[in-house]
């Protein structure tokens, strides 16, 4: 379920002349009965609203006054969330004989033809109030209050994202909820111009269109989803038809190491922050640490806990969450992962959150021969994205739900090859290209063949993440061994600061064998990735001083990693 909560207006869209009929409050009923949160938004004062409606219990939160006011029907608490109207206003106003006028608790309500009066007047206090339009009703609040305002304050109480509303209305006062909410309906008698705003438009006007909304949200929420989606796709680059939307099922990234798959996997999640999409990003090696406005748990010395990761994702908010376990031994991480996957399964069918998961080195965390993996892996249609150079690793379940493959680098063709025959699919026909500068696209449930593509870079630049290299655990077989001219030792490195300290202690005759060979620049340039220290210790690997080189290659080594780790 990805539209968790209905929001809805009440006059002129819930109501018809000020009352709410018994098929709409039954039909009310059959989506709170789906396990759907209700919200009322209205410009109406509550005390009025009370008159008029007598089945708030159908309903978690009522937005009243235009946002100004938050009432909780099952505790009876009020909150108001905007400023009261200033004396010196309401009194100016009653001497200018606006009449009728109410005044609430952060609004002042009266009709048109007062707005001029009520402009001049507020103009003449020097204050800062503004005017809201509702079909001949003129509502004056404090700058910044409207629905969409009160909106959001009911949803952080129900730690829900507006992403997962789907909202409906039918006038002017209505923009800022439609605008603000994942998918928008206008009911048939809306203003021409809420028309415009609205995702859709129902055929039934007043409450016979929020009717025909829930039974059909009822009936196939993904038919509201995938036009709410278009508001909101993410582009991968300059086609337009090249996008990522939540019903497309789950994304796999492959290609051989070192060619790019976190640069484009770090575009995508800036896109999807950009949009408003809640990311968590489940990061074995520390590959996702620097990403801006991202908020990080774990290192490589402290594993992330559990709870922390689930306190975070439960608030509604759009920025990426990176959950580093580098502080997890190797055999810890796919035990961590799956009991942390099942957590977020669970919330997201609370709350549709996480929006998107991307899901690194996903060979290791979701590994063909664990089926225990199977328990926590996201739904079908998951919004998730899967990282790996081996997709023929992972298990076939994450791999049945991937309905787009990136395959990124000169062997992407094999990454389409390998995924069809990892599932028992044809392999479709894979156009010639090198992959220098694109990718290979393709979207299967769009029934088009794979093509080469152009990418968006990050707008922020892949960092070399220090953390990993410094205090990681680099796979057994691409680790530093310290064997000497003899093949004598096997001293393990399988980190650049356990690099330096084994370095301290080796006798002179192994460190000049291995700095001769050139294998330490070999190391730093083909496992550390990082050109510019292998030229450094390159530059270095003639000189017969073991003392002097050994300090050499310390200070180039901790200039870039070591001393960052330590004080960042």
């Amino acid at each position: 379920m990805y539209l968790i909560a209905f929001a809805t207006d009440y006059d002129g869209t819930l109501a018809h002349n000020g009352k709410v009929d018994a098929p709409t409050i039954a039909a009310l009923d059959r989506l709170k009965a789906s396990g759907r949160k209700l919200l009322m938004v209205t410009g109406r004062e509550l005390p009025d609203l009370k008159l008029a409606f007598d089945r708030f219990d159908l309903f978690d939160v009522v937005v009243a006054e235009n946002g100004s006011l938050l009432y909780f029907p099952g505790s009876q608490e009020e909150r108001v969330v905007a400023s009261a109207p200033p004396l010196e206003l309401v009194e100016m106003l009653r001497e200018r004989n606006v009449e009728p006028m109410s005044v609430g608790k952060g609004i002042i309500g009266t009709w048109e033809p007062h707005e001029t009066t009520v402009l001049e007047t507020i103009r003449d206090l020097g204050l800062e109030w503004q005017i809201i339009f509702n079909k001949g009703a003129v509502m004056v609040l404090p700058p910044g209050v409207n629905k969409a305002t009160g909106l959001a304050a009911a949803l952080e109480a129900l730690e829900l994202s507006p992403l997962n509303v789907l909202a409906i209305g039918d006038a002017e006062n209505d923009h800022a909820l439609l605008t603000a909410s994942g998918c928008s309906v206008a009911v048939a008698n809306a203003l021409e111009a809420v028309k415009g705003t609205a995702d859709i438009v129902t055929k039934g006007d007043h409450g016979k269109g929020v009717v025909e909304t829930i039974d059909a949200l009822l009936d196939n929420e993904w038919t509201y989803t995938k036009r709410a989606a278009e508001r909101r796709k993410v582009t991968l680059g300059p086609d337009e038809d090249v996008v990522l939307r939540p019903e497309h099922g789950s994304v796999l990234i492959a290609g051989s190491s070192g060619i790019g798959k976190s640069t484009l996997a770090t575009a995508i999640i800036e896109k999807l922050g950009a949009q408003g999409f809640q990311v968590g990003v489940l990061d074995p090696e520390g590959d996702y640490d620097h990403l801006e406005d991202a908020v990080v748990l774990g290192d490589a010395r402290h594993p992330p806990v559990a709870e922390e990761v689930l306190d975070i994702l439960r608030k509604p908010v759009d920025t990426a969450l990176v959950i580093n376990m580098l502080g997890l031994k190797l055999e810890e991480r796919p035990g961590f992962f799956a009991g942390l996957i099942s957590s977020i399964r669970e919330l997201r069918s609370r709350t549709g959150r996480p929006h998107w998961l991307v899901v690194d080195e996903a060979h290791h965390m979701l590994p063909a021969d664990s089926e225990t993996a199977d328990a926590g892996l996201p739904g079908e249609v998951s919004a998730t994205i899967y990282v790996t150079v081996h997709p023929q690793l992972m298990r076939k379940k994450a791999l049945g739900g991937v309905e787009t493959i990136i395959g990124v680098g000169p062997e992407a063709g094999d990454v389409v090859k390998t995924f069809c025959k990892s599932i028992g699919v044809k392999t479709p026909s894979i156009p010639k290209g090198s992959g220098e500068d694109r990718v290979l696209f393709w979207d299967r449930s769009s029934r088009k063949a794979p093509r080469w593509i152009a990418v968006d870079q990050p707008r922020q630049e892949h960092q070399r993440h220090t953390r990993k290299y410094a205090f990681g655990s680099i796979p057994e077989q691409s680790s530093f061994y310290f064997r000497g001219p003899k093949g004598a030792l096997k001293l393990r490195a399988h980190n650049l600061t356990l690099f330096l300290d084994i370095a301290d202690g080796v006798d002179d005759e192994t460190w000049l064998y291995h700095l001769h060979r050139g294998d330490y620049a070999r190391w730093f340039r083909e496992v550390i990735k990082d050109d510019e220290l292998a030229d450094e210790a390159e530059s270095v690997q003639d000189n017969e001083d073991a003392k002097a080189t050994r300090e050499q290659i310390r200070a180039m080594v901790e200039k870039r990693y070591t001393a960052p780790a330590q004080t960042g």
